[in-house]
């Protein structure tokens, strides 16, 4: 390499220039509690058939661009309305930006609630939109009189709600949904990649998509054991999703993922049994720390639990953690919602149990 400079800082443009890449701190031999995974690897049981289905993948050919079986299996495992359109991305996050690139014009503006998914707003300040975030309530529900202000005076093109919300592990109420989706001038994206997470008697809005044309359900195979191949999904009316695939890149699903992702709905009830020892260890977690001085926490519906450390000591519990080997998400924030808030996600029990008492000693310390 020269010394020469090149003429990046010319062209490059500058709202690209003053963002920050997407950090994701080297996970090593650590306990990693930080990305919302399922702690658990392919089941042993099933293991071996896995592997060999994927034999049959020609890796000399392009993969099916439509990933037509797929899709048809995701279909009838997400219970998608036959109306509907589907189109399947590689990770939610393409799909984001699919949509907010479709969407990109001068004088148009992005809404969602804060705190949430930080690439709602990545992305929609690199498509060049404007982005209002607009503040939850102090427990993370909707600041509905705040919602309808600024739906009416900033038009949004779209609105993201991520319900149940990263970070916060909250669930939004269906009705202020609903309110929200007919006071939307344009696109309402319903983000629900912790659905498989969420307590019996909330219903996910899969079956009212005929009843919102501008409604647009996203799913994801990553929360319950299928992060390495990154599948996403999202469904809604014809229209769009004609228009959305203009945008998607030619054969973004990759022939291993299709296999995978095919293979392990044939197996799902192996995966049904991770999520529901999941939602049993979230709930043991979270009473364990309800136990804990000086902390503050949150009911959630996620496989994360959102929790507040007094004293101001978030950054130095999360580097003790650290320097113990145990990872977790450090969202602190001066002067936000998030001031002083850790989020760990739900480990196997042993993780767990070695998290739980480690911070216990370091809130006594």
């Amino acid at each position: 390499m020269t010394n020469k400079k090149t003429s990046a800082s010319r062209w490059v443009r500058k709202v690209i220039q003053q963002q920050s890449s997407y950090h994701v701190p080297p996970a090593g031999d650590f306990i990693k509690l930080d990305a919302m995974e399922n702690p658990w690897p392919m089941p042993e049981e099933i293991n071996q058939a896995w592997r060999e289905s994927l034999a049959g993948s020609h890796l000399n050919r392009y993969p099916d661009p439509q990933a037509s079986e797929l899709t048809q299996r995701l279909r009838k495992l997400l219970a998608i309305p036959d109306e509907a359109g589907v189109m399947l991305g590689n990770g939610s996050d393409e799909l984001i930006q699919v949509i907010l690139m479709a969407l990109a014009a001068e004088n148009v503006s992005v809404l969602s609630p804060s705190p949430s998914f930080v690439m709602y707003e990545v992305l929609a300040r690199a498509c060049g939109l404007s982005y209002a975030a607009i503040p939850l309530q102090r427990d993370f529900t909707l600041d509905m009189p705040a919602m309808r202000k600024a739906i009416s005076e900033h038009q949004p093109a779209v609105i993201f709600l991520a319900s149940p919300n990263n970070p916060t592990g909250a669930v939004f109420q269906q009705s202020e949904i609903e309110e929200i989706l007919e006071l939307a001038p344009g696109l309402v994206i319903v983000d629900e990649a912790y659905q498989p997470f969420i307590r019996e008697g909330y219903e996910d809005f899969m079956s009212q998509l005929a009843e919102y044309p501008d409604l647009i359900i996203m799913r994801t195979l990553s929360k319950v054991g299928l992060a390495g191949i990154r599948l996403g999904l999202i469904t809604g009316h014809p229209d769009w999703m004609t228009q959305l695939d203009k945008l998607r890149l030619p054969y973004n699903i990759n022939s291993l993922t299709q296999a995978t992702a095919s293979f392990a709905i044939e197996h799902w009830s192996v995966f049904q049994q991770q999520i529901d020892e999941i939602c049993v260890e979230r709930d043991r977690v979270f009473n364990a720390l309800s136990s804990l001085q000086g902390i503050e926490l949150w009911p959630s519906d996620t496989n994360f639990i959102l929790f507040r450390v007094s004293d101001n000591r978030a950054e130095w519990i999360h580097a003790q953690l650290l320097a113990q080997g145990i990872l977790i998400k450090c969202l602190n924030r001066a002067d936000t919602a998030l001031e002083n808030c850790l989020r760990v996600t739900i480990g196997r029990l042993d993780e767990n149990d070695i998290f739980l008492r480690v911070l216990s000693e370091l809130l006594l310390s």
